[in-house]
């Protein structure tokens, strides 16, 4: 079941097996055993070619070959993750040693097979790429409506929404931004409705993430 092959609504539900190898024999075995599980998959004679794709948005897994013309498997691994693109990535070699496989799982690697391999090994460590992915799209998302709803909020209730969490009074922030009491007041009444939360402690824990979202983003 080639990826391409699938009708437009299911390629956004289902995952996607990345193969990239130079190895056309290669790409068509492996092309047969994902549709064999009944996973979907898109071949790639090069790393280049891969990049210059256009890759369906959904949960995937990058099986890539070590060996390649021009750009290794190891330093296509390497350019993915200065373009912040995180697939999960199991290699396939047929001349792997110890150096390359310690450098490819310090990498982040699933997994890293040396031929001959057992098929299912490799479709484990293909189901535990998209598991791993699946888990990253989610966080992601929320991440994502973290930092919407919090660029909704405006400069004044951002202000009101850090004392707030720290616990201080209506009376005391007006004192501190040097507004009106019902400055205060309509603010947070604002901020409480943009971000969703019911109570003081919705809102304490939304800050909370936002934190930790703002330290994923940066890392």
């Amino acid at each position: 079941m080639n990826r391409d092959n699938m009708p437009k609504d299911s390629q956004q539900d289902q995952p996607v097996v990345f193969v990239v190898d130079d190895d056309r024999s290669v790409r068509d075995a492996l092309e047969d055993l994902l549709a064999s599980v009944g996973l979907g998959s898109m071949l790639f004679a090069s790393s280049q070619e891969f990049l210059q794709a256009e890759r369906p948005d959904a949960p995937a897994c990058l099986v890539l070959d070590v060996r390649m013309p021009g750009l290794s498997g190891l330093d296509f691994q390497d350019e993915l993750a200065r373009q912040g693109l995180h697939i999960p990535i199991v290699f396939i070699t047929a001349h792997g040693d110890i150096p390359m496989s310690v450098r490819a799982m310090k990498g982040g690697a699933i997994e890293f097979l040396t031929k001959p391999f057992r098929d299912q090994d490799l479709l484990d460590a293909i189901q535990q790429g998209i598991a791993r992915d699946r888990i990253r799209r989610q966080e992601e998302a929320v991440r994502q409506d973290l930092r919407r709803r919090y660029a909704s909020l405006n400069q004044g209730e951002r202000a009101v929404m850090d004392l707030v969490i720290k616990g201080l009074l209506n009376k005391q922030i007006a004192g501190m931004l040097d507004v009106s009491e019902i400055t205060v007041k309509v603010r947070r009444g604002r901020v409480m409705r943009k971000i969703g939360a019911q109570s003081l402690a919705d809102l304490v824990r939304f800050a909370e993430r936002i934190h930790e979202a703002d330290r994923g983003w940066r890392d």
